[in-house]
């Protein structure tokens, strides 16, 4: 194994990864340095959640290596790699994937009180960000009774809440519209800056990609050095690339 870089905090060679023979990554090297917004970008398919599971530990690539602070992720035992995330990663989805028992506040709490975190003390931070991302007064609430971008929201203040080091953020406006992916993705990358949280967000979506301090572009499990949508919306065959150096 070849140490990582010491100022990237996520580092990665060779992934590869395949979904019942159908191949995921096919050989992707990517480093994220310490409080970087880096975008993942690639049409729907093109591997950005395959790669995002495999930096934050959910997934463990069948070759390659992955690190964490100069730490080996992918040797990690599975209880290692779930306290992990639970400690030092945040995760959001298009899907909020909330807890429909529990009320706003407690699903953005969750991963402080699993920390062990004094239910005052969890329950001030969560409240904190509710509040950043205008759905505070929905605390009590559950989750049924809210919008998709209310939840979405929710799914946001929860990941910031933790104080992670790394935000792995797949997707996350892909559902909503337009006046609320701006206000979502200006939170979260403003909290990141001030915060110094690196950010690790796959979009299809230029104008979300726009808001990072770089980007990377996946095709077809590889990295590309841009991806290039056809001329014509009802144009057929895939986007045209050029393989990076």
């Amino acid at each position: 194994m070849v140490a990582p870089p010491d100022n990237d905090v996520i580092w990665a060679r060779s992934l590869h990864h395949s979904h019942n023979g159908s191949p995921g990554l096919g050989g992707v090297s990517i480093g994220v340095q310490d409080a970087e917004i880096l975008a993942v970008t690639g049409p729907r398919g093109s591997g950005k959640t395959t790669l995002l599971h495999c930096l934050s530990g959910r997934l463990v690539p069948q070759q390659g290596e992955v690190w964490f602070n100069s730490v080996p992720v992918h040797t990690m035992a599975p209880r290692v790699r779930e306290q992990l995330r639970r400690e030092r990663f945040g995760w959001i989805a298009s899907d909020p994937e909330l807890v429909p028992e529990l009320t706003v506040w407690e699903n953005a709490a969750l991963p402080l009180l699993l920390r062990g975190v004094s239910h005052r003390a969890a329950r001030k931070a969560a409240t904190e960000w509710l509040e950043r991302l205008d759905i505070a007064a929905f605390a009590k609430k559950r989750p049924h009774a809210l919008l998709q971008a209310q939840r979405q929201r929710i799914s946001v203040a929860r990941a910031l809440a933790a104080q992670p080091t790394v935000i792995f953020a797949d997707e996350p406006t892909a559902t909503l519209h337009r006046a609320d992916r701006t206000q979502v993705l200006r939170t979260l990358t403003t909290a990141a800056r001030s915060h110094g949280i690196t950010v690790v967000l796959a979009t299809h979506d230029a104008e979300v990609a726009a808001l990072a301090d770089r980007a990377v572009a996946l095709l077809d499990g590889r990295r590309v050095a841009t991806v290039t949508p056809p001329a014509e919306p009802e144009a057929e065959g895939r986007a045209a690339c050029s393989l990076s150096v």
